[in-house]
Parts: C-alpha cells; structure tokens; sequence
C-alpha cells in the first residue's frame, strides 16, 4: 500500500488533482505483493507560469523509483510519470531475476513481485552492465564544505567521504540545477 506526501509548488493541490495522482500512481502497486508499504512522494511545481514539473519519489527497501517530467498539461505529466516507474521497475525486476538465475542456474525469482507480474514481458534490449574499472580508497573524516571543494576540485560530479561529526558515510553531489546535495547514509 502507498502513502502519498503530495506537496504543491506556486499550484494548489485541489482535491481533484489529489485524486487524480492518487488513482495513477496506485496502477505501481499491482507489480508487488499485497504486504507492499512504501511512501510516495509527489512535488507539484509550476515553471515559467506555462509548464508543470511533477516529481515523483517512492523509496523502497532495495529500489528508490524516482521519476520528472515537465509538461504544459500537469495531468499529462502524472501520466508519462507512471509509464516512466513502471519501466523502471520492469528493468530493475529484469536484472534481479537475470542475476538470480545466472546464479541458481533455475527459474524466475523477483522478491516482493506477485507471480503474475513475474511472467510479465519485459525488455529485452536493455543494455548489459558492465563495470570496467574500480577504485579503492580511504575516505578521509572531513565536513560537507571540505567534501564539495574536494569533489570540484577534482573535477567530479559525486564525492564519497566520512562525515567527521557523524563519523558516518556520506556523498556530496551536483545537481543539474547547479547546487549541491547531500546523500546521508544509515548505519
């Protein structure tokens, strides 16, 4: 079951509109079983006094879906909305199950997915992950500030490091607006 924060940007979320993204992005849930529990989170901006920005944010115990769309026609961005979680969710059950049975060497197995979903089409042509290079590091005790220098001055647009205060892992991030994020892990 999906709860939903639907917030609202220079727009009020009406009832109407409340209803309406309600009853789309409730159509995700029939890829999970009925013990399903997640939270939605829905921002509604108006941009340019013309186009609607609907961002949407579910995250999960294994999988965050996040999906943006811009449209002049809000009601028409909550819909491309659902057809863009939905292809992710067939992708990310496409690679769990490729996994599991490169590994068992037996059939179809996707946690949390009802069995009839599981017999579902999915994409074929998705493209192979291949991981080509890895770095190992230490990561250094240091402050938020510290870590964005760190990461701008070499040229990145993530930086991982250790929190000195928390002593926790964090990644500092740049957003396509041009401002930073803040990524907190839980220990």
């Amino acid at each position: 079951m999906l709860n939903y924060n639907i917030r609202g940007e220079n727009i009020e979320v009406t009832p109407a509109i409340r209803e309406h993204v309600e009853s789309k992005i409730n159509k995700v849930e029939r890829y999970f079983n009925e013990d399903f529990q997640a939270n939605a989170n829905v921002n509604l901006k108006v941009v340019n006094n013309s186009e609607t920005k609907v961002e949407v944010t579910i995250p999960m115990k294994n999988l965050t879906l996040r999906a943006e769309e811009m449209h002049s026609d809000m009601y028409a961005a909550v819909d491309l909305i659902i057809d863009k979680l939905e292809r992710q969710i067939r992708k990310h059950k496409t690679k769990v199950n490729r996994k599991f049975r490169e590994r068992e060497g037996v059939g179809m197995h996707f946690a949390n997915f009802t069995s009839a979903e599981q017999t579902a089409n999915t994409d074929d042509n998705e493209e192979e992950i291949t991981i080509v290079r890895t770095k190992q590091f230490e990561l250094k005790p240091m402050d938020q500030e510290e870590a964005v220098l760190q990461m701008d001055m070499l040229g990145h647009n993530f930086y991982v490091f250790t929190d000195a205060e928390s002593n926790g892992t964090h990644i500092v991030y740049k957003r396509k607006d041009g401002k930073y994020g803040l990524i907190e892990t839980n220990q």
